[in-house]
């Protein structure tokens, strides 16, 4: 097996890779966007703007709810609320109810059922998107990315839409670069 000029083993190399995902992989199925260590306070976007961010879904993964967790800053007066999930195209396949005005307390996980589970039939990156609308947007644990610059390279994270409240947008037009990238727990 060639591994270039690495001289170690892979699997001890990489063993802090372990604390990121669950502790027990059989425990709770579920898919996210980065793993738990080095994560930080983020914005998410601007109120009643979209932020989508690139989530690997394999084939056969059946999505049925979205998980965002706040940072240091706790929502203040929400009006909506939403997460949807979409399609490598930036086509919308579900979305979550609109959770209006409940609240959303600082270092809090917030699950977000998707109105109707998606059972992925081909394996790549989705997008996971969460919109509110408040006085004070929640940040979120989350991590930064850097802009793509080599050809073929997509965003980690990115914002669209303006003036959204309880819909989702058919799509994902026109998506700007997010520096941001909130994490995302599909299950």
């Amino acid at each position: 097996m060639s591994l270039g000029t690495f001289r170690g083993v892979p699997r001890n190399d990489l063993g802090h890779l372990n604390t990121s995902g669950r502790p027990d992989p059989d425990a709770v199925f579920h898919r996210a966007n980065l793993p738990r260590t080095g994560l930080d306070d983020v914005p998410a976007a601007a109120t009643g703007v979209m932020c989508s961010v690139a989530l690997y879904l394999h084939e056969g993964d059946l999505i049925s709810s979205l998980t965002f967790i706040s940072g240091a800053t706790a929502g203040g007066s929400l009006t909506n609320q939403f997460a949807a999930l979409y399609s490598p195209t930036g086509a919308l396949l579900a979305q979550s109810a609109d959770k209006i005005s409940e609240a959303w307390a600082a270092d809090t996980a917030k699950t977000f059922a998707l109105a109707t589970p998606q059972r992925i039939t081909k394996s790549g990156v989705y997008w996971a998107a969460l919109s509110i609308a408040a006085t004070t947007v929640p940040t979120l644990a989350g991590s930064l990315g850097a802009k793509p610059v080599l050809t073929g390279e997509g965003n980690l994270a990115q914002t669209s839409g303006t003036g959204l409240t309880a819909t989702a947008p058919a799509t994902i037009a026109t998506p700007a670069f997010k520096r941001h990238v909130p994490l995302v727990l599909a299950s």
